[in-house]
């Protein structure tokens, strides 16, 4: 039996008011355990294909399928309410550098439909806990704030009419399928905002509207995104979308975020989301932070009241989010502010108008 996706959504809804829910971890350090070949990312679909195709992990969604299905299972099986699809770069402009644009659509829907089917799958042996799909929008390999040119400031690869048709066909892709989509890892908020009018364009063409989340990624202890934004000038840019969640992602481990999870959870009105990696990068570009360790430092963010829903970025696996479902979900959920009306607008700093 296949459970419509709208009609798990109001469970959630109400579940994330009793309750932290449990977000999944990290499908790309998942993917890596499996020492897939060239061939194996190829498969028989694209075993000619004139381009070197390993490391695409959204192409597995088409050329090897069971793959991410195990993986999502495993982070159902390890607690988690909500899978991320596994379609963080299947959009035109990102499956460009692999010469795959024409089949970023097709990667989009498979991964959604994938995602569909185990949480379904779960949402029946575990009634009482509905599993949700959220369709991963990631952050693009082309940015519109920033040249990738040193000698010319104003040159872009893209512009946002550009960037706005590429999230539509990504959209438009997993729309049957998924119960939210989740901007995410935005290290370019002008990036996020063309991918909210490509969301609220693909609603009104379809006659179909899902929430959105929003996750930002702060880069350093700098405290900013890559484009410049601290975190109260990145809600002011993003708020007007009414995000059923917003939070931070990947770049930083647990101990490193949690200021600027504090910060974005005095001012959001949104419930608040918060997955980090599992410590920082070792040499070799592995994460070495433990489940015991990471949980130490994310389950004070749930007793302080500063998040709805956790999970793990790079390098988390079932073994943390394990660690992490079994005291954050017995725990009370952050409670929104009441936050005053008044004029807040954003460039690299916040401003709000009439503040002290």
């Amino acid at each position: 039996m296949t459970i419509h996706p709208r009609k798990i959504w109001p469970k959630i809804e109400q579940a994330i008011k009793d309750r932290v829910l449990i977000l999944d971890g990290a499908m790309g350090t998942m993917l890596q355990a499996y020492k897939l070949t060239e061939a194996d990312f190829r498969g028989t679909e694209f075993a000619d294909w004139a381009s070197p195709l390993r490391g695409n992990n959204d192409l597995l969604n088409i050329t090897k399928p069971d793959a991410v299905r195990d993986v999502h299972a495993a982070f159902f099986e390890a607690g988690a309410d909500m899978i991320e699809t596994n379609t963080f770069n299947a959009t035109t402009i990102s499956q460009a550098d692999y010469g795959l644009s024409e089949h970023a659509g097709a990667i989009a829907e498979a991964g959604a439909k994938i995602a569909r089917k185990v949480a379904d799958e779960w949402s029946e042996k575990t009634p009482d806990k509905p599993r949700a799909v959220l369709g991963a929008l990631g952050p693009l390999s082309k940015t519109l704030s920033l040249s990738p040119k040193v000698e010319d400031p104003g040159y872009r690869d893209v512009d946002f009419d550009q960037v706005v048709a590429s999230y539509k066909t990504q959209i438009e892709a997993m729309l049957g399928y998924v119960d939210v989509l989740l901007i995410e890892t935005i290290f370019d908020t002008l990036n996020a905002k063309a991918a909210i009018f490509a969301a609220k364009e693909v609603f009104a063409a379809k006659g179909q509207e899902l929430p959105i989340m929003i996750s930002g990624t702060i880069t350093d202890k700098s405290g900013r995104t890559l484009s410049g934004q601290t975190v109260e000038a990145f809600w002011h840019s993003i708020a007007h979308a009414k995000p059923f969640a917003v939070g931070l992602n990947c770049a930083l481990g647990a101990e490193e975020m949690r200021p600027y999870v504090q910060a974005l959870a005095k001012i959001a009105d949104s419930y608040i989301l918060a997955y980090p990696n599992a410590g920082l990068p070792n040499a070799f570009g592995e994460y070495d932070e433990t489940p015991t360790h990471m949980c130490s430092h994310m389950i004070p963010w749930v007793e302080d009241g500063l998040v709805n829903i956790v999970g793990g970025c790079c390098g988390s696996t079932p073994a943390h989010i394990t660690k992490l479902a079994n005291k954050a979900s017995i725990l009370s959920p952050r409670q929104s502010p009441e936050i005053t009306p008044k004029l807040r607008l954003s460039g690299l700093e916040p401003f709000v108008l009439g503040a002290r």
